[in-house]
């Protein structure tokens, strides 16, 4: 099998570190070869704290994801999350020099490179620059400037920005695994593509993921990307206070948590109760699974408060921002008994629950197909984004090698317009932490 067919996602979590195999099939879809999973021991909350520990885990899930598959992994797509990240809205204009011309990809350029000069915090870094509409000349709501005449263009931008530091860590894990980094991209972004519809992005949805260390947002509206953040709480939160609140220990308190756990109090009778055995030679534990929900409750309750003045800060009660098709859940966290429920009473959104089949391959096996690989056919379909983009640019550029450079007539001129494709920040990125870690070995 042509290794370059193929795309690897790695989705560094703080639960867990999932490598991912995946190949398009004939229809389009992705086709998962193969898996792995380790637990993730060197990451809290999103962010790589130990980087002996996440190269053990990294190599431990690319392991087993080559063994399922029989595929050497070379090159992984790698997600960045973690509570460093965050986001504004930015608008900045140009004025061009000459309005007779009709505004190109240059202009564009030109204006997104210049939001790029924003002065950030120390230590940090932009790492997506996303238009969300245009004006030109005052003239508002364009989505495609491109072709149009003006001579002052502007637009209003969605900046995400996160901490270099964190995002050369990740990269340096990668490396030192004895990968390459294929891609960086941002974790809610991939999980949005893998698990939302583009009905859902067009009528306006929001996507919570709620992973181990951390829980993040992404709001679509028209089909754009329009809101990020990443709130430093999630699945772990809800064990520790388990953990706490019943005196026993993290592994009982997980197991309670997915076995008897739910969201919604009322559900549970007085008298249902667990035994959880004593440690060593202790009397056993007995704990009322009315105790347990309310402990979660409380948790979870504070989350989606969290992530519900998020949504709002977006804007989601103007009439025009409106998020028709309300709220995914999706990640580890989304597997939470009655959590739909009540993430539609605290909201008063529609709620569904994400399973990142939206574009998988339909034989695919019902594991992979879980919320709490979201993440991970993101990262997969991403990298396999990259590379069709990749073979366009080659066949391109191969083209154009061998067009013999006659001379053309204006007529013609006009109508060819070659399109570049505009490299997104993300592959910037993803140069600027490999020329980083190339240069510090």
């Amino acid at each position: 099998m042509e290794n370059n067919k193929i795309s690897v996602g790695l989705d560094v979590g703080t639960t867990k570190i999932v490598a991912m195999i995946g190949r398009k099939n004939e229809y389009g879809k992705a086709e998962i070869l193969g898996i792995g999973r380790a637990k993730s021991l060197g990451v809290h909350r999103g962010v790589v704290n130990n980087i002996t520990q996440t190269i053990q885990s990294i190599q431990q899930a690319v392991q087993e994801a080559e063994a399922e598959s029989g595929v050497k992994i070379e090159e992984v797509t790698v997600g960045i999350a973690g509570q460093h990240i965050r986001s504004l809205q930015h608008s900045d204009y140009i004025t061009r020099s000459n309005s007779e011309l009709v505004i190109d990809e240059e202009d564009i350029d030109r204006l997104i490179n210049q939001v790029h000069k924003l002065v950030m915090l120390p230590g940090e870094e932009i790492i997506h620059v996303l238009p969300q509409e245009y004006k030109i000349d005052g003239q508002a709501e364009i989505k495609e400037p491109i072709g149009m005449y003006g001579g002052r263009l502007e637009a209003n931008f969605h900046v995400v920005v996160g901490q270099v530091s964190s995002i050369r860590n990740i990269g340096r894990c990668v490396k030192s695994s004895g990968l390459e980094l294929e891609g960086i991209t941002l974790e809610p972004l991939a999980s949005a593509n893998a698990v939302l519809s583009q009905e859902e992005k067009e009528a306006g949805v929001a996507l919570i993921d709620i992973g181990g260390g951390t829980t993040d947002l992404a709001v679509f509206k028209d089909g754009i990307i329009r809101h990020t953040a990443v709130i430093p709480f999630g699945g772990n939160v809800i064990t520790e206070d388990i953990k706490e609140g019943c005196s026993i220990i993290e592994k009982q308190a997980e197991l309670l948590k997915i076995k008897f756990g739910s969201a919604w109090p009322g559900e549970n009778k007085d008298n249902e109760i667990v035994s959880i055995p004593g440690l060593r030679g202790r009397e056993p534990k007995e704990i009322t699974l009315k105790n347990l929900s309310k402990i979660i409750h409380a948790r979870v309750v504070e989350i989606i408060e969290q992530v519900y003045v998020e949504i709002k800060n977006y804007g989601h009660e103007e009439q025009k921002k409106k998020l028709i098709a309300g709220i995914v859940l999706t990640g580890g966290g989304a597997q939470l008994k009655h959590l739909k429920q009540l993430v539609e009473y605290i909201t008063g959104m529609d709620t569904r629950i994400g399973f990142p089949n939206e574009h998988l391959a339909g034989d695919s096996d019902e594991e992979i197909a879980s919320p709490l690989y979201a993440t991970a056919v993101g990262l997969v379909m991403d990298g396999l984004k990259r590379q069709e983009r990749k073979r366009i640019e080659k066949a391109e550029a191969a083209e154009e090698e061998v067009a013999s450079p006659s001379v053309a007539t204006e007529e013609e001129e006009v109508v060819k317009p070659v399109k570049k494709e505009r490299r997104s920040f993300l592959d910037k990125l993803t140069e600027r932490v490999k020329d980083f870690l190339d240069n510090a070995e």
